[in-house]
């Protein structure tokens, strides 16, 4: 049995809907492919919860106000504020912090890239700046995006990344890093259809009079 200052309070419910708070509840979250659990009050934003209970510390708390980009993580795919989700909405759903993408070691391709280009300063943005890249490199590949677009442009990098902001002014630096990745990204796509491209031209091409199926 619990002890009577942790217990959980059952739960209660008003017109079919289950009421929760303003004690702290159960939640659980799936985040970067693990399911995590704490028990919390339902006023905690999901970029607390990360920073001051899951340990996962890589999305900043700057703004707090949802203008800056900086908590900026991944949520069923698309980008989202930490810091202006409470931590109860965002269950049942797919988050990924930067945490999930890549080591010291092992380095993500955005991440190589903002290395190599010098495009972090303080890094208090970085994180944001990688979550919201990923985001729209991702989408660009899904259905009514742009698969195989080996040259994105300059002005959708600025539309993708309008919501997060470098106070160092490091964007000489992230903005070619970026454009990089997705050149080199849409340049694999294409490279892979090629060989299914070709190999349908050659199967509509005519065969000469007499020629043999294997021919």
């Amino acid at each position: 049995a619990q002890h009577p200052a942790t217990a959980v309070p059952a739960a209660r419910h008003e017109a079919g809907v289950e009421l929760v708070g303003p004690g702290a509840v159960p939640m659980s979250w799936r985040i970067n492919g693990r399911q995590l659990q704490a028990i919390l009050e339902p006023r905690v934003t999901l970029l607390d919860a990360l920073r001051d209970h899951l340990e996962l510390t890589g999305a900043k708390r700057v703004c707090d106000r949802g203008t800056c980009g900086a908590c900026t993580v991944l949520i069923d795919g698309r980008t989202a504020y930490a810091c202006s989700i409470l931590a109860i909405e965002a269950q049942g759903r797919s988050i990924e912090t930067v945490e999930g993408l890549g080591t010291p070691e092992h380095l993500h391709p955005l991440q190589a890239a903002i290395v190599a280009h010098d495009g972090q300063q303080c890094g208090f943005c970085t994180p944001g700046f990688v979550m919201a890249a990923k985001g729209w490199l991702d989408r660009r590949g899904h259905p009514g995006g742009q698969p195989g677009n080996a040259a994105p442009t300059a002005a959708e990098l600025h539309r993708a990344l309008s919501g997060n902001f470098c106070r160092c002014g490091t964007y000489a630096g992230l903005r070619p890093a970026l454009l990089a990745v997705a050149s080199a990204a849409g340049a694999a796509v294409a490279s892979v259809g090629a060989p299914a491209a070709t190999a349908a031209a050659s199967a509509k091409r005519p065969r000469p009079a007499g020629a043999s199926e294997g021919a």
